[in-house]
């Protein structure tokens, strides 16, 4: 029953002419791009310096920040420009119950899972995370790397000039 109902609606949209994009690019004149972090995806845009005599280094896109309290673990995923982008707390619904204290390391590990299933859902994949972690901190950022959030970012592309030595490859071509 399940395979028929399945062809029915396969064959209800293909007679419907739902088709390929192949027509669609052929016919497109200008392309515009809605994503507003597309600069950073392509390490093009530039990250905030500051001044070196500053003591909180800004020299980052996205910032992991933890905010123990002593009932409980907050976390977040900052932007430089917009504030926090992912938030994940332990006083959240859904882990709280799952715990048996909300601010033991396994809070820690369960916050570190939460908080990395939301980043490769948002997009996100490196993170800049510069303080030096305590051993409950040490516990999330194992988890974050486990699974596969790089814990530092990438230099800035920068285009050289046509007398420079270094030519550094492009980041959005791929050489195979």
């Amino acid at each position: 029953m399940f395979i028929k109902s399945n062809l029915c609606l396969f064959n209800s949209i293909f007679k419907r002419g739902i088709h390929g994009n192949k027509s669609l690019i052929e016919n497109c004149i200008e392309v515009t791009n809605r994503n507003p972090r597309n600069l950073e995806r392509l390490l093009i845009a530039r990250k905030p310096q500051g001044y070196h005599l500053e003591k909180q280094f800004r020299n980052f896109w996205h910032k992991l920040q933890v905010s123990p309290s002593q009932r409980y673990v907050v976390v977040e995923i900052v932007h430089f420009q917009n504030g926090p982008v992912i938030t994940v707390s332990s006083n959240e619904w859904a882990l709280k119950k799952l715990l048996y204290r909300k601010y033991d390391s396994m809070a820690y590990i369960a916050l570190g899972q939460v908080l990395a299933e939301r980043c490769l859902e948002s997009g996100i994949n490196e993170i800049y995370y510069d303080e030096s972690p305590n051993s409950k901190v040490s516990l999330l950022l194992k988890e974050l790397e486990k699974n596969n959030i790089i814990l530092h970012e990438p230099d800035r592309y920068i285009h050289p000039y046509p007398w420079s030595l270094f030519r550094p490859e492009k980041p959005w071509e791929t050489h195979e």
